[in-house]
């Protein structure tokens, strides 16, 4: 039997348009796979698997209009915000989902390689995402994601 999955995303909500998005991205399973959180003052240590992510957020500008925000990597997770950019540059508006799946399709293939894991599904399907509307809105959420490492201790 299939079950219907009901859609996380608003309702006519056009994730093409210009605007900031909060993002969380899943390992599959939760499984910690990018590195340790270790130290006073705590701290995030990527190992060889994070390095991939932070290189491939890194890169988005590259392939998409796109400017980035505060970014960091968990052992289980990441989090993110990402300022979709229209009239930027000269490429195509992008929507959100494709920026993301992009973004897991190239870090996946990049560990995969790495393990010698062909196949092998790093992250969970779906991830999460949280339109960013006021200022305020933005700074909480900047400290949130800057904070993160502490809420894991």
């Amino acid at each position: 039997m299939i079950k219907n999955r009901q859609s996380i995303r608003l309702k006519n909500y056009d994730y093409s348009q210009s605007g900031l998005y909060f993002m969380t991205i899943c390992t599959q399973n939760r499984e910690c796979l990018f590195g340790d959180i270790i130290g006073h003052p705590v701290s995030m240590i990527l190992n060889q698997y994070g390095k991939i992510i932070e290189n491939v957020w890194e890169s988005l500008p590259d392939h998409h209009s796109v400017e980035l925000d505060v970014f960091q990597i968990m052992p289980n997770h990441v989090h993110f915000i990402l300022h979709i950019v229209l009239g930027a540059s000269r490429r195509a508006p992008t929507i959100l989902g494709f920026i993301v799946g992009m973004f897991k399709t190239e870090c996946t293939k990049q560990i995969n390689k790495l393990r010698n894991t062909h196949g092998q599904k790093i992250f969970q399907r779906n991830y999460y995402e949280r339109i960013i509307r006021t200022e305020n809105d933005l700074n909480k959420i900047r400290e949130y994601i800057k904070l993160n490492p502490l809420y894991h201790v």
